[in-house]
């Protein structure tokens, strides 16, 4: 989902409620950072009613690179968006797809491991 602007409370909520939640299982872990959209009310009762659970992730002040696995997540896919010089909206949607499909499941380990969150190997 893009949007035009920056993610506010209304907007995640949407995200939540149309792409998140149909996705999620029972037992699904939701990591949110610090964003203050992800505090918006009603978001925790959301996720929870499918039987998933929120991880908050500690504020970092100095280096929040360092512990939150989504920053080399947006690492990557920046590094990707740049090489596709996208131009218009529309290439920028499709560029923005391609790079989230570039990140695997060893990615998402790594990125994890790194910034000190156990994973299992599944």
């Amino acid at each position: 989902m893009t949007i035009k602007g920056g993610t506010i409370g209304d907007v995640f909520r949407v995200y939540v409620e149309k792409i998140l939640l149909p996705t999620l299982e029972p037992g699904s872990v939701v990591v949110m950072d610090n964003l203050p959209a992800h505090k918006v009310r009603g978001i925790q009762e959301l996720v929870e009613s499918v039987g998933a659970k929120i991880l908050d992730l500690s504020p970092q002040r100095a280096c929040p690179h360092v512990f939150n696995p989504i920053e080399n997540c947006w690492s990557k896919v920046k590094e990707f968006l740049r090489s596709a010089q996208a131009l218009s909206r529309e290439a920028l949607d499709e560029a923005i797809a391609k790079a989230i499909e570039a990140i695997s499941k060893l990615d998402l380990r790594n990125w994890f491991s790194h910034c000190c969150y156990c994973t299992s190997s599944a």
